[in-house]
C-alpha cells in the first residue's frame, strides 16, 4: 500500500515538474515556432490532451493499419472527408500521434476559411495545420514532414447525411502532382464514424449566401436544442491507414502529366471508397 501511495506521489510530482516547466518556457519565449507557425511543445502539452477525451471515450476510436505510416520521412496521407464540422481531421492528427510509434505529427492542409476565422486560424497554424496550397504541401514534403491532405473539401464536409460515405470529387489532384514531384509515398486513409456525429438532414442555404458561408448546417439536434445541439453525436469511429502507394518510379515529368495525375489520383479515391464500404459492413451500429 505504501508502495502504491509513493508510486502516485511521484506521479504527481513528475507532472508538477514537467507543467512548471512548460509554464517557465511559456513565459519566458524558450520555446521554437517553424516557418508555418507550428508549436510541437504547445500542441504536444495543449492541444492534444484536450482532445484525447473525445478520442478514446467519447468516439472510441479503433485505428488500424498504423505500420502504413511510414516511421520517418516524407508521406502524403489522403482521407475522406466528412461530418459537418471537420472533427475528421483533429482525430486523424492524434491518431498518428499517439498511435504511432515514433509519435509524428501530421500536418493537415485546411481550406481558406479555416484561415480567416479569428481564433480557430491561430490554432490551426500552433497545432501545424496550413493552406491547402501546392508551394506549401511541396515544401512541408521536401522537409520530410507529414502531410494530411482531405480532398473532398467542403463538398465531403458538407454533403447531406442521406449521401454519408460516398466520396465526392478530389478536385484537380494538386496532392498528387505534389507527391510526384517530392517522391513522397501517398498513404489512402478511411475514416468511418464522422458521418454520424452531425447528421445533416438540411442546408440553410439562404442563410449560408448571406452570411459567406459554404453551408450551414440543420442537423437533428441544431438548431432545435441550442448550444447543446452543437455536442456531437457518440458515434463509434475506425480509421484505417492502407498500404503506401509508392510514387518514386513515375520518372521525371509524371507531375505535369494530367493522364498520370488523373489515373493516380482516382486510384487513390477508388482504394478509400472500397475500403469504407468493408468498414461501414464491419462497423455495424454506429453507437455501439
Amino acid at each position: 500500500m505504501t508502495s502504491l501511495i509513493d508510486m502516485l506521489g511521484d506521479e504527481m510530482a513528475g507532472r508538477a515538474e514537467r507543467f512548471l516547466g512548460f509554464a517557465r518556457r511559456r513565459l519566458t519565449g524558450d520555446f521554437t515556432v517553424d516557418s508555418f507557425g507550428f508549436d510541437a511543445e504547445l500542441t504536444e502539452n495543449v492541444l492534444l490532451p484536450a482532445l484525447r477525451p473525445l478520442y478514446r471515450n467519447w468516439f472510441r476510436v479503433e485505428v488500424r493499419g498504423i505500420d502504413n505510416v511510414p516511421a520517418d520521412g516524407a508521406a502524403l496521407i489522403v482521407a475522406n472527408h466528412s461530418g459537418t464540422v471537420p472533427v475528421d481531421s483533429l482525430m486523424t492528427q492524434l491518431a498518428v500521434h499517439d498511435e504511432h510509434p515514433a509519435s509524428r505529427h501530421l500536418r493537415a492542409l485546411g481550406a481558406t476559411l479555416v484561415f480567416q476565422l479569428p481564433v480557430v486560424s491561430d490554432l490551426a497554424r500552433k497545432s501545424g495545420s496550413t493552406l491547402a496550397c501546392n508551394e506549401d504541401v511541396e515544401k512541408l514534403l521536401a522537409g520530410g514532414e507529414l502531410v494530411g491532405v482531405w480532398p473532398e473539401g467542403f463538398k465531403g464536409v458538407g454533403k447531406p447525411y442521406s449521401e454519408r460515405y460516398q466520396l465526392q470529387r478530389f478536385g484537380r489532384g494538386g496532392f498528387v502532382a505534389a507527391a510526384l514531384r517530392s517522391g513522397a509515398p501517398i498513404v489512402p486513409c478511411s475514416i468511418v464514424g464522422a458521418e454520424e456525429i452531425y447528421p445533416m438532414i438540411a442546408n440553410a442555404d439562404f442563410l449560408a449566401r448571406l452570411l459567406r458561408l459554404p453551408y450551414i448546417p440543420i442537423t437533428p439536434t441544431f438548431p432545435w436544442l441550442g448550444p447543446a445541439g452543437l455536442v456531437p453525436l457518440p458515434s463509434k469511429w475506425i480509421i484505417e491507414f492502407g498500404e503506401p502507394i509508392e510514387t518514386e518510379n513515375y520518372g521525371d515529368g509524371a507531375a505535369d502529366d494530367p493522364m498520370v495525375v488523373f489515373d493516380l489520383t482516382d486510384r487513390v479515391r477508388d482504394t478509400i471508397q472500397q475500403t469504407l464500404h468493408t468498414l461501414v459492413e464491419e462497423r455495424g451500429n454506429p453507437f455501439i
